[in-house]
């Protein structure tokens, strides 16, 4: 008996009968899925990348060190959740057309460096139990023959502290002018290369501070210092901040000077102006760091280095292919 191998065309309930059995949903889910995929990888730039491997590095921490990281587990879903987020939102923020999402997902990188710097307070001791202060105190002493805060206390009155701890502080100011104005002025591969060399700046202090426990002058040499530093409004205010927010740890380098450097080198580059009038504030701030007892001198020059180099990079990232995310227009 012979069959024949004519093409017979099936009607509708047919194919859907097929369909539902598992012959063309499948595909189409998978199809779907690296869709998604596709859209959210083209989605992310390289601050995200930049990012991803900052928390794939903390999930490395978390899990090989978990014995010495006060709640590790929590943490470990906490950073796995942050990525997941971070995914959702830069999607979202490619093609929605919200106002508020893509201002979310333009500006979430700024609460996302303080969350990170706070919760080194858990993770400094996670691989070793003790502080390395003592070099950094013998490096500073031997640069000025005296311990430069305990030494800068004798010009301690009540108008310079509060000047001082302005300085300090302009360093949340330095982390939005310049991209704000970007930002405002639709300058999107500036805007993301501050971002980024931000990012590396900051990401390569906080795994510094991990690898390397300095507790800061704040601690080290509290016995030794022979002045308070009391002082109006501005101090009043740090204390506060610092009553809730201080971290015991995380000195070296100095997260202050390098996200501020960044801010200082970009500037240059993007809004001449703005350079030269933050050089000023930005000269106090570094010598603030050391005259409030937050960091040594080497924090101080680290930190530089660290933010120069965080620029340096960031640019050249952004240069690749994929630097720039994505967005619906």
């Amino acid at each position: 008996m012979k069959y024949s191998r004519r093409f017979i065309p099936l009607d509708a309930a047919t194919r859907e009968a097929i369909t539902w059995n598992g012959g063309e949903v499948g595909d189409a889910e998978c199809s779907s899925s690296s869709l998604w995929l596709d859209e959210t990888r083209r989605a992310c730039g390289a601050f995200e990348w930049i990012t991803f491997a900052y928390l794939a590095w903390l999930v490395a921490i978390l899990a090989i060190f978990h014995r010495t990281i006060p709640h590790a587990a929590p943490y470990l879903a906490l950073h796995l959740a942050i990525a997941a987020g971070i995914a959702i939102l830069a999607r979202a923020g490619a093609h929605s057309r919200s106002a508020a999402v893509r201002f979310a997902r333009h500006w979430y990188p700024l609460p996302l460096y303080i969350f990170f710097f706070e919760e080194l307070q858990d993770l400094v001791h996670a691989i070793f139990p003790g502080w390395f202060d003592r070099r950094l105190i013998a490096f500073d002493y031997s640069l000025i023959g005296s311990h430069p805060s305990v030494w800068l206390a004798r010009f301690a009155s009540p108008a310079l502290n509060d000047f001082m701890q302005f300085s300090y502080m302009t360093y949340f100011l330095y982390l939005v002018m310049l991209p704000a104005i970007l930002y405002a002025r639709r300058e999107r591969l500036a805007f993301w290369t501050v971002m980024t060399s931000t990012a590396i700046a900051h990401y390569s202090v906080y795994v510094v501070s991990v690898l390397l426990p300095i507790e800061s002058p704040y601690y080290s040499l509290a016995g030794v210092q022979t002045k308070m530093l009391a002082g109006g409004t501005f101090t009043a205010l740090i204390d506060l901040i610092e009553r809730f927010g201080r971290v015991h740890g995380a000195a070296f380098p100095s997260a202050h000077v390098a996200g501020s450097m960044v801010a200082i080198v970009a500037s240059w580059r993007y809004r001449r102006w703005l350079f030269w009038l933050c050089l000023p504030f930005f000269a106090s701030m570094c010598v603030a760091t050391v005259y409030g007892r937050y960091h040594y001198i080497a924090d101080v020059l680290a930190g530089l280095a660290v933010g120069a180099m965080g620029f340096s990079v960031g640019t050249r990232v952004m240069r690749f292919s994929g630097g720039l995310p994505e967005i619906e227009t």
